[in-house]
């Protein structure tokens, strides 16, 4: 695993991940703007996860797709309590504890988890197998 290389993906996809979180305020379209909000990350962080994941793995590695997402997943999970809680959270009431057993937070979890392991079985798997019986 190239480690710095991952660690970098993954801050480029929190970054990408709270720019999006937040234009979401922007353009009302539920009562609930942070329902919303938690909505529009779930649905537009796959496509950037899958981005992450491709320019992961655009050097010829094999890593398993599981262990990619745990680290993008860390990394934001570090950022959000480094970042993102005590600035947006914390001043508006909410705990860390709120913040890291919602339902929303694990639903997107999975989301990292499952989108790099899926990328890594279509995309890494078949040529890593096919290439031990060449």
């Amino acid at each position: 695993m190239k480690q710095l290389r991952a660690i970098s993906i993954g801050i480029i996809i929190w970054i990408i991940g709270v720019s999006l979180y937040a234009s979401s305020y922007y353009v009302p379209l539920l009562e609930d703007a942070e329902q919303q909000a938690n909505i529009w990350l779930s649905i537009v962080i796959v496509p950037v996860v899958w981005l992450g994941a491709k320019l992961y793995y655009g050097k010829n590695i094999h890593t398993h797709g599981f262990w990619i997402g745990l680290v993008f997943l860390t990394i934001s999970a570090i950022l959000d309590a480094l970042i993102t809680v005590p600035f947006t959270i914390l001043p508006y009431g909410g705990t860390y504890y709120d913040f890291f057993v919602d339902f929303s937070f694990w639903f997107i979890a999975l989301e990292f988890m499952a989108t790099v392991t899926l990328y890594w079985y279509i995309n890494i798997y078949p040529k890593r197998k096919s290439a031990h019986y060449i």
